[in-house]
């Protein structure tokens, strides 16, 4: 275990040896859960780290993602 000081935005810095270990690169995404009084911060997955998995729909993932993100935009308005 190793402590890591909040700064005056609210950041911290994850330790290199955690980096390293779950093979953690900036842009990735990671998840922030509170459990009975805990913080626990786990690498998270984005439709990025499913690119090679998806079919081929003849569209590249950012577009896909923009398609999902402006279906979702439509439905709240």
């Amino acid at each position: 275990m190793q402590a890591v000081k909040v700064l005056p935005k609210w950041q911290i810095t994850i330790p290199k040896r955690v980096r390293e270990k779950l093979k953690i690169r900036v842009g990735d995404t990671i998840v922030v859960e509170e459990r009975e009084g805990e913080i626990i911060l786990k690498k998270g997955k984005t439709i990025f780290d499913y690119a090679q998995s998806l079919p081929d729909l003849g569209m590249t993932v950012d577009e896909i993602r923009e398609k999902a993100i402006a279906g979702v935009t439509h439905e709240r308005k």
